[in-house]
């Protein structure tokens, strides 16, 4: 009797775990993936069948981290250890760092920044295995499941052409790999080797990272030693502003004519956008250039 409880038991529990994936949209990916990319059918389902639903990823992506609020969120970002470790980082790759920012012309401060808030300088690079994690958004996650069926394509070819290890690599639960946690999309499009003709490995190498960070800010045209947010005065009459974009979209002109002008001269013609940190110092937003 007791047995034969465990047995049931353990074939509801597998039971539930597929009823979870959309089995026919994993088939058709199979198919249309072997036949877009010449490679056996055989083998791109001997991948998925080793893939594993994770019903927490689907918890995560329905309480985002990303909707915090800034209070709350920047506890997170600005402390003393990740401020250490960043230190530590920059001095173990500086002659790295250097290179990569005269030859991409990022300021090396906001490469380094970068690697710290998304993966702690390469100790958090995540938990999940990438294969898990793209399997189950793409096959269990309707609401976004043409954006994760893209991005597991994009992983599959790009472990083939870096020699990644499609069954060990792990990043965040949404897919996101390495130091940088570009998603798969990302790593093809942005992801450059520091040494030539060599591999794009964001997984393990620092300096593949390094070169990779500045390469993305190079592609939307960052501007070196450019600043890149001043607080904003607002006057005692500044007019409520409907929702604002992150991406500048309006001049200062714009602004100052609302009430709310920059705490430095900036061209008056220039695009910039206005932010108002929740829950903190709401008096003094911050314009974004």
């Amino acid at each position: 009797m007791i047995r034969y409880f465990i047995l049931t038991l353990l074939s509801v529990t597998g039971f539930e775990c597929l009823s979870q994936i959309n089995q026919q949209l994993v088939d058709d990916f199979a198919r249309n993936f072997s036949y877009q990319n010449k490679i056996h059918v055989d083998e791109v389902r001997n991948i998925l069948d080793s893939a594993e639903y994770q019903q927490s990823i689907i918890d995560k992506m329905d309480r985002p981290a990303e909707d915090m609020e800034w209070h709350r969120y920047r506890k997170i970002f600005i402390t003393e250890e990740r401020i250490n470790a960043g230190v530590e980082f920059w001095d173990s790759n500086l002659a790295v760092i250097n290179d990569v920012s005269q030859r991409y012309q990022v300021d090396p401060e906001i490469i380094v920044s970068i690697i710290g808030v998304e993966s702690f300088f390469g100790t958090r690079k995540g938990t999940y295995k990438t294969l898990d994690a793209l399997y189950t958004l793409a096959f269990g996650y309707p609401r976004r499941s043409k954006f994760f069926k893209a991005e597991l394509a994009t992983f599959l070819l790009l472990a083939r052409k870096e020699n990644l290890d499609v069954m060990s690599v792990k990043g965040s639960y949404a897919g996101a790999i390495g130091y940088v946690q570009f998603m798969p999309s990302s790593y093809e499009a942005y992801a450059r080797s520091y040494e030539p003709d060599g591999d794009r490995d964001l997984v393990n190498s620092a300096e593949d990272a390094l070169a990779s960070v500045a390469n993305y800010f190079r592609e939307h045209r960052w501007q070196m030693g450019k600043p890149v947010t001043q607080l904003a005065i607002l006057d005692t009459d500044a007019r409520p502003l409907p929702s604002q974009s992150t991406k500048p979209k309006k001049t200062t002109n714009y602004y100052e004519g609302m009430g709310y002008k920059p705490s430095k001269p900036i061209d008056s013609n220039k695009l910039i956008s206005l932010t108002a940190f929740s829950g903190y110092n709401q008096r003094s937003p911050t314009f974004s250039k």
